[in-house]
């Protein structure tokens, strides 16, 4: 065998790879901690703990993976840090307090959410690492989020109800859509062309979520979760269900409740229950189990692990999807809530 038909063969094996092999990392932030912890899913171990940040809160990457940006309550900034060392390279100074972060797809821009009357959307140059524009929306900012096909941001406010569609191409508002309830977590699903299909809203007070035909731009449907008797001693009625996903195949959407300390999941475009998983509860002797306070999620690039945040219990939980089973509970820092996922391509 010549070595030219050897290297072709290799090179034929690794685009033939499964996205199971694509190595990738779980970034955890501790919102009441100073640091941040990141997970190796081959393995289930903290492999890299980041200090020096205080209330980090949002995270995302460069289109490189090279730098990891984070949201910095404590500083108003968004710090940048190289992915290999853990060091900080920069710090950049937004026009509010921040909440939750996304990268556009091409990793040009960083969006941050701004969680200060009257609310704003930062946008960061990734080059240059300044706020190129700040854009104006109604009430503070609680998430931010890029659709699929890199077209628009998606914002939401819990103390006005209005999610804040974000034409990227021109920066402005294109449209907006009031609910009845304050917008808490979102996930996004793409049509088979790969544009916006629907918008899975979680709502203050609701153990379930709204469904938002992006195209009529209307509330299409609200689905309500069922209850295991949690939520009341931990004080978290106000936000029973709080962490929704779609996974990266499109083929299912997760959202995890407080109130059930469970997960569910939904086959897509259906929405048809097709399982729930228990999380791990909190014994304290003399009193009824506590829920772990299940929060935010995110999914290996094969969609067979799905990782959630347990705040009150400072751990990871990691679920099988396939099998629908809990296969680990990592131990991290105090009250993890935000997570992402880092893809090596």
């Amino acid at each position: 065998m010549s070595n030219a038909f050897r290297l072709l063969a290799a090179l034929l094996a690794l685009a033939a790879l499964p996205a199971a092999a694509q190595k990738s990392l779980v970034y955890v932030t501790n919102s009441a901690g100073d640091s941040i912890h990141v997970i190796d899913p081959s393995t289930q171990k903290v492999v890299q703990e980041i200090q020096g940040i205080e209330a980090a809160h949002g995270i995302g990457f460069s289109a490189d993976a090279s730098r990891v940006y984070v949201s910095n309550e404590a500083e108003t900034t968004l710090d940048v840090f190289d992915q290999r060392s853990g060091k900080r390279l920069a710090q950049v100074p937004l026009s509010g307090h921040p909440n939750n972060i996304a990268v556009t797809k091409d990793g040009g821009r960083i969006v941050v959410g701004i969680a200060q009357e009257p609310g704003a959307l930062d946008i960061v140059d990734a080059r240059s690492l300044r706020v190129t524009k700040s854009i104006p929306v109604q009430g503070r900012l609680h998430n931010v989020y890029v659709t699929p096909d890199n077209k628009y941001a998606i914002t939401g406010s819990i103390r006005t109800k209005v999610i804040t569609v974000i034409d990227l191409a021109t920066e402005q508002v294109a449209w907006q859509i009031t609910l009845d309830e304050g917008i808490r977590p979102m996930a996004i699903e793409a049509g088979p062309d790969g544009s916006t299909r629907r918008i899975y809203a979680q709502l203050s007070n609701l153990n379930g979520f709204s469904v938002i035909d992006f195209a009529s731009r209307k509330e299409v449907a609200r689905i309500q979760l069922p209850e295991r008797g949690f939520g009341v001693a931990e004080r978290r009625m106000d936000s029973p269900s709080h962490g929704i996903g779609v996974a990266p195949d499109g083929g299912t959407l997760w959202v995890t409740s407080i109130a059930a300390n469970s997960v569910f999941a939904y086959s897509l475009p259906e929405l048809k229950l097709v399982g729930e998983v228990a999380l791990p509860d909190i014994r304290v002797a003399g009193l009824a189990p506590i829920s772990a306070v299940p929060n935010w999620v995110t999914f290996t690039p094969d969609s067979r692990l799905l990782y959630i945040t347990n705040a009150a219990a400072k751990s990871v939980s990691v679920v099988d999807t396939r099998s629908m089973k809990l296969v680990a509970t990592v131990p991290v820092g105090e009250v993890p809530k935000r997570l992402n996922t880092l893809v090596f391509r």
